[in-house]
């Protein structure tokens, strides 16, 4: 891979300063991105990807332990490899991804809900809105024809259950609402508009609403709309929620990142944070949208520690399962890539 300055020079040379300093150059902006994907992230990349292939079942499952079977892991896997570029049935891992697919739309009910009982769960809502996120990854992609009917059912239950305050919880009914559960769901709808299915643009202000009011004067966020403290990560959750839904500047992104930025990873202090994975999974979502300094500072930082945190046979550890972790790894440091839709600026 190229030196960052090489590529920076590339992109200077091609085309110059077509755009204001102040709105940046895209090309510019990828291509440095793509420069700090450096080659121990990729090795370790790849030995995670490695790790996750080699763990999956016969039935395209994913999850061992108590997890075994889980949607939201299995779904958490396919978008790694979808992050890689191995798309249902091509490239490098295709036939793991066409897999995990076929698994996600055999646990699809008939009311919407993608669950699979029999696995511990985190709460229902959370498994589907990651499944659902990973049939909106994959649609146009395959030609699996009951993709688009399953998924746009599984969007119509999300848009069904959300609450009167505009967020959902663990179950897919109009009760109460955690910040958590609402931008799982968030982002799901976000992945399913951009496949080209129809949200409803009042369950999006919503949701936005139900997410502003969950900010702590300090920027980072509450788990609930009654009076909590903020955490790191619900409040990555947070941010990334208003990014999904377009919001790209104002007070609440700007105090929300200033809070983020107390968590970049430091070399002489590991921390431990509660839920790593998950909360720098959204973390570096924010980052990513929010570029510039921010970026610069986070995504070499969670690079290097993730690099340090792999075991010798290529996995991340976690509570939830080694493969829900490695799976995390693996999104975290292929953001740069770009292949992701949900990923994209």
């Amino acid at each position: 891979m190229l030196p960052l300055l090489g590529l920076l020079w590339i992109v200077l040379s091609a085309g110059g300063w077509a755009r204001s300093e102040v709105a940046g150059s895209a090309d510019l902006a990828e291509a440095a991105a793509a420069a700090m994907v450096t080659p121990a992230a990729e090795r370790a990349t790849a030995a995670g990807l490695k790790y996750l292939a080699a763990r999956q079942r016969e039935d395209g499952s994913f999850g061992s332990g108590a997890y075994r079977g889980n949607v939201a892991v299995t779904a958490l896997v396919g978008m790694a490899f979808l992050a890689e570029g191995s798309l249902p049935n091509r490239g490098p891992h295709g036939d793991v991804t066409e897999r995990a697919l076929n698994y996600l739309l055999d646990q699809c009910r008939e009311n919407g809900l993608i669950f699979n009982a029999p696995s511990a769960s985190r709460g229902p809502m959370y498994e589907h809105g990651f499944a659902t996120l990973f049939l909106a990854e994959c649609l146009g992609s395959t030609p699996r024809t009951d993709l688009r009917e399953k998924l746009a059912a599984a969007v119509a239950l999300i848009v069904n259950t959300q609450n009167a305050d505009g967020g959902w919880r663990y179950q897919p009914q109009k009760l109460d609402a955690d910040i958590s559960v609402t931008v799982c769901q968030i982002m799901a709808l976000r992945a399913a508009r951009n496949a080209g299915l129809h949200v409803p643009k009042e369950t999006v202000e919503r949701c936005v609403e139900y997410v502003r009011r969950s900010q702590n004067p300090d920027g980072g966020f509450r788990y609930m709309l009654t009076p909590g403290e903020s955490g790191f990560a619900r409040s990555a959750a947070g941010v990334v929620a208003l990014y999904s839904a377009g919001i790209y500047e104002g007070p609440e992104v700007e105090n929300g990142i200033t809070y983020l930025l107390d968590f970049v990873p430091r070399p002489d202090a590991l921390r431990q944070e509660p839920y790593y994975f998950y909360g720098h999974y959204y973390a570096v979502q924010a980052m990513w949208q929010r570029g510039g300094d921010a970026w610069m500072r986070y995504y070499p930082a969670i690079r290097e520690e993730l690099i340090l945190r792999q075991s010798p046979d290529g996995s991340w550890a976690d509570p939830i399962s080694s493969e829900y972790g490695t799976a995390m790894a693996c999104l975290i440091l292929q953001v740069p890539n770009g292949y992701l839709p949900i990923f994209e600026r």
